[in-house]
């Protein structure tokens, strides 16, 4: 949907657009999102893929749906990147990119979001990493902007 109001909104669209099928399909899914209180909400009123299904019961839960996939793996934002945790399945942030601060990621994110013991920074990408995403991957800089 689109809009402020869920009960009202300007647009509402048919599905998740295929979602779910990657999400419970697919064998390795990335996140990547532009990090904000708006995306990152405590409380969500309907959900269109189940997510990562970590802890004990996550792989039997996923096999029972018949789903192949595992879930998404990692989140990288514009302030970080976080993982799963193996037993819980609670996302946690283990890297900061250079210049972004713990409070800057608190301050967008509706929860209190679980850190590493070891907060790693990003480090920057290589040369051939530069390469690939500027020449190969988004040559008219469409993403990159």
């Amino acid at each position: 949907m689109i809009g402020d109001d869920y009960a009202h909104p300007k647009t509402r669209l048919p599905g998740s657009g295929g979602a779910c099928e990657i999400a419970i399909n697919a064998r390795n899914v990335f996140v990547i999102m532009r990090q904000s209180k708006r995306s990152f909400v405590d409380r969500i009123d309907f959900r269109t893929s189940p997510g990562n299904l970590g802890g004990p019961d996550g792989a039997r839960i996923r096999r029972e749906g018949g789903w192949n996939g595992r879930g998404p793996s990692v989140v990288v934002t514009d302030l970080g990147i976080f993982h799963f945790d193996d037993a819980t399945g609670e996302m946690r942030l283990d890297s900061l990119h250079p210049g972004a601060t713990l409070e800057q990621v608190r301050d967008a994110m509706g929860w209190e979001p679980r850190v590493a013991d070891l907060l790693a920074t990003t480090p920057a990408p290589t040369l051939e990493e530069l390469r690939l995403i500027r020449n190969e991957l988004d040559p008219q800089g469409i993403y990159t902007k």
